[in-house]
């Protein structure tokens, strides 16, 4: 391993603090240093997140395998952003690694509301079609050149079966705790299908956490890090987290795909559910990560629900 790739790998999240930001600016962008610098209340995991005065926002790759979406972010931001109905994340500013902070990192235009797993949704149906209008306007977006699906997306995009290894480990380590012959079939009925059409942009982290509300009525979307090319199964996983019943239904309706892609969907929110519990386990934490995502329901419960063969889709 080089003497770069140690350094990169010993910074942790924890060791990016408001002191280290502030030297940052001071260092790399000294017109802002007389900006406050604090935390933002609900910070992500890929990057460490700091309000810059009340106009921006700094982002810091939380570790080096996050470091490709600095770059995808910037070059691509602004072609979406003039593509679609609701405001994305601006780029302003790109610092380059230094002594201080060996990875590259970003300074956004800051996007006001309240995230929706805390703020108050005043009509989750039409929340629902509102956010299957938005992501029908991204998958119309001309997908030539973009990035393809893989490393620097997580596999968003990518084929399911990315996760069988991942997916399979999880229902053994929660052996007693789910139906592990109900988990694996509905997971190799995901896993049977592909998407066979042309590839489409996905946002890739399609959370609560990452839809902003005013007044109750989702105003933008953030956090494109995990975004690709490629199939859009892994955006539709918010039918099942935040979405039931009426709302579910109208956000199906509104994204118009067929029922193979809506298995791989499922199969898509059954891996993060069980990953999800088999954490909260682990760490003696359930629930908390359900709250950090905005789901409407524990990982445990939902493991039931999408492995039910009664589950409405």
């Amino acid at each position: 391993m080089s003497r770069r790739s140690s350094r990169l790998d010993c910074v942790k999240k924890s060791d990016i603090t408001v002191e280290l930001v502030e030297r940052l600016i001071a260092d790399q962008f000294p017109r802002w240093t007389d900006r406050l610098v604090r935390r933002v209340e609900h910070d992500g995991w890929d990057n460490t997140s700091f309000r810059l005065g009340e106009e921006f926002v700094v982002r810091l790759p939380s570790a080096d395998g996050y470091i490709p979406q600095v770059a995808k972010e910037h070059d691509w931001l602004p072609v979406l952003a003039s593509q679609l109905p609701l405001p994305i994340p601006a780029p302003v500013a790109r610092a380059v690694p230094s002594t201080l902070f060996p990875r590259p990192w970003s300074v956004y235009r800051w996007l006001p509301g309240h995230s929706a797993a805390l703020g108050a949704i005043n009509d989750l149906e039409q929340f629902a079609t509102d956010l299957g209008a938005f992501l029908r306007a991204l998958q119309s977006i001309d997908a030539t050149g973009g990035p393809a699906a893989g490393p620097q997306s997580h596999w968003r995009g990518g084929d399911l079966s990315s996760y069988d290894e991942d997916t399979r480990k999880a229902v053994a380590d929660l052996a007693g705790l789910v139906d592990p012959d109900a988990v694996r079939a509905a997971w190799e009925r995901a896993a049977s299908t592909v998407w066979k059409r042309e590839p489409v942009w996905v946002h890739g982290d399609v959370a609560a956490s990452n839809l902003l509300v005013t007044d109750g009525r989702l105003t933008s979307v953030i956090d494109f890090g995990c975004s690709a090319i490629g199939d859009p199964a892994c955006d539709l996983v918010i039918a099942w987290t935040l979405f039931a019943g009426d709302s579910r239904r109208a956000f199906r309706d509104r994204m118009m795909l067929d029922d193979a892609t809506w298995e791989r969907a499922r199969g898509w929110a059954l891996w993060k559910a069980l990953l999800t519990y088999r954490d909260g386990v682990r760490n003696a934490t359930q629930g908390e990560a359900e709250r950090r995502f905005g789901w409407r329901t524990d990982a445990a419960s939902l493991v039931v629900e999408l492995t039910s063969p009664s589950e409405t889709r």
